[in-house]
C-alpha cells in the first residue's frame, strides 16, 4: 500500500489525472482509493473494476459517495463489470449470473437511482430496496458509473447507461470496432454523442522485453482462459492462439496452452520495451478513439518500483 501510495503522489507530479484500482483478492477498492485521496486530493479515483456481484448497487453508492466526501473537487468513476466466475464464485464464494447482461442493466439504473440522493425503491430480478435514501449529502459532482466491457452487448449497454466505458486487455487495433459499438446504441438511447466517455487499460512497462515475455505470457493466459476475454481477443485478430490454447485446455496441457500465446500477441497486449515504444504504443491506444488511457504498468524487473516510475515517465511523453 505504501508503494501505491507514492505511486499516487509520483503520478501526480508528473501531471496524471486520475488513480484508478483494480479489486481481486489484494486491497479492497474504497479504502484503497480512500488512501489515495487523503493523500492526493485533486486526483480523480477511479475503480477498475468491482466485481458488482460482490456488492450490492446501494453499497457501492455509498463507497463511491463516501470517496466523492473526502475528495469534494475530484471526480470519483465508480467502474463496475462482471468480472468472471473464478473471482466471483471460487475466491468469493457469490453467485455468477447466467444472465450477465441483465444483472448489469438492473445494477447500473438502479445505482444511478441510489446516487441521486433521492428515495429509491426497487424490486427487481435481482436487486430489492424499499425507500433506501443515500445519506451522504453531495454538491453538484456526483461519482460517474464506467462499465467494464469487452464484446458487443456490454459494449452497446455502456453506451446506452454509463458515464464511460473501460476497455481492458485490447490490442490498439481493436479499439475503433468497440468505439463503434458504445457511440451506435448512444444514438440509439438518444443520448448525445461522447456522452460515454471511452477509457482503456493501457499494459506497459520499460523493461527487458525478452526477459518480461515469460510473464507477459503467462499474464495474458491468465484472462484468456475466461470465455469473454477469449472471444475479444479471436475478434482482435488471435483466433489462432485461442483455438491452440482451448486445444491444450482439452488435453489438459498447461504448459501448451501457455505457450500458445504468441510474441505477437504479448507485443500487442502487453507492451514491453523501451521509453520510447512504451510512448509510442500510448499514442497508438489514443489515435484509435481512447480518450483516456489508464496506464497500467506492469512492474516487471529486479526494480519494480523503478519500472512503475520509468513507465509512468514514457507513457506521457517523457523519453529518456
Amino acid at each position: 500500500m505504501q508503494v501505491g501510495l507514492e505511486v499516487a503522489e509520483d503520478a501526480r507530479k508528473l501531471g496524471y489525472s486520475s488513480y484508478w484500482t483494480a479489486e481481486t483478492v489484494g486491497q479492497e477498492a474504497f479504502a484503497t482509493l480512500s488512501a489515495v485521496g487523503v493523500r492526493e486530493p485533486t486526483l480523480d479515483l477511479g475503480t477498475g473494476v468491482l466485481a458488482l456481484q460482490l456488492r450490492t448497487p446501494m453499497l457501492a453508492a455509498m463507497g463511491a459517495a463516501t470517496l466523492q466526501d473526502i475528495s469534494p473537487d475530484a471526480q470519483i468513476l465508480l467502474g463496475v463489470g462482471v468480472s468472471s466466475p473464478v473471482v466471483v464464485g471460487r475466491w468469493h464464494g457469490a453467485t455468477y449470473s447466467d444472465h450477465p447482461i441483465a444483472q448489469v442493466r438492473e445494477y447500473l439504473q438502479l445505482t444511478k437511482a441510489c446516487l441521486s440522493g433521492e428515495a429509491v425503491t426497487h424490486e427487481g430480478a435481482y436487486y430489492n430496496c424499499n425507500k433506501f435514501r443515500l445519506a451522504v449529502r453531495l454538491g453538484e459532482r456526483r461519482p460517474q458509473l464506467v462499465l467494464g466491457a469487452l464484446n458487443q452487448r456490454m459494449l452497446s449497454l455502456a453506451g446506452e447507461l454509463a458515464d464511460g466505458v473501460l476497455l481492458n486487455y485490447l490490442p490498439a487495433s481493436a479499439v475503433p470496432w468497440c468505439v463503434e459499438q458504445v457511440r451506435r446504441a448512444e444514438a440509439a438511447a438518444g443520448r448525445q454523442e461522447g456522452a460515454c466517455k471511452v477509457y482503456a487499460y493501457v499494459h506497459v512497462a520499460v523493461c527487458d522485453r525478452e526477459q518480461a515475455l515469460p510473464k507477459a505470457r503467462k499474464d495474458i493466459y491468465s484472462y484468456a482462459v475466461v470465455p469473454a476475454y477469449a472471444r475479444a481477443f479471436a475478434r482482435a485478430g488471435f483466433q489462432s492462439e485461442i483455438e491452440s490454447l482451448n486445444r491444450a485446455l482439452a488435453a489438459k496441457d498447461r504448459d501448451a496452452a501457455v505457450a500458445a500465446i504468441s510474441d505477437r500477441m504479448i507485443d500487442a497486449i502487453d507492451i514491453c520495451g523501451s521509453a520510447a515504444t512504451v510512448a509510442a504504443a500510448v499514442q497508438e491506444y489514443r489515435d484509435a478513439g481512447v480518450e483516456v488511457p489508464v496506464i497500467m504498468p506492469m512492474p516487471w524487473g529486479e526494480d519494480r518500483t523503478g519500472v512503475i516510475g520509468s513507465t509512468l515517465r514514457a507513457a506521457l511523453g517523457h523519453v529518456e
